[in-house]
């Protein structure tokens, strides 16, 4: 079974297949590392990601140091790197860290989804 964390699931070699090629969804994979610095800046957008296209699309995370075989299998050379799945098939790949729109925008141009409603910002005192 997927673990699922606040907002996002966390893929293993165990489920990976299951949860990620035969998800009927399209599914969002962030590739990443506890000691990455990058990867806590992308940790908060894959979140937002994952609070967004809920129920539209899964959005998870591979821990790269305790999954090496998934990042080999996926030729994973740097982190943070996103992979985009669409009926099993690997779409495309974002790598590096990226802000929260760009990554909106790429995955309803490319996943054809409805745009998702605008998360409110709250007034900063």
């Amino acid at each position: 079974m997927t673990t699922t964390h606040a907002t996002h699931a966390t893929f293993t070699e165990a489920n990976f297949h299951r949860e990620v090629l035969e998800n009927s969804q399209p599914v969002l994979v962030d590739f990443w590392a506890p000691w990455c610095g990058p990867c806590h800046v992308m940790s908060p957008v894959i979140d937002q990601l994952a609070t967004e296209f809920a129920g539209r699309a899964t959005v998870g995370k591979v821990n790269v140091d305790e999954q090496p075989a998934l990042a080999q299998q996926y030729g994973i050379r740097s982190i943070p790197a996103v992979l985009v799945f669409k009926h099993g098939t690997l779409w495309s790949r974002l790598l590096g860290s990226r802000r929260s729109r760009f990554c909106q925008r790429y995955l309803q141009r490319n996943w054809r989804l409805p745009e998702a409603p605008r998360l409110r910002r709250h007034a900063r005192a």
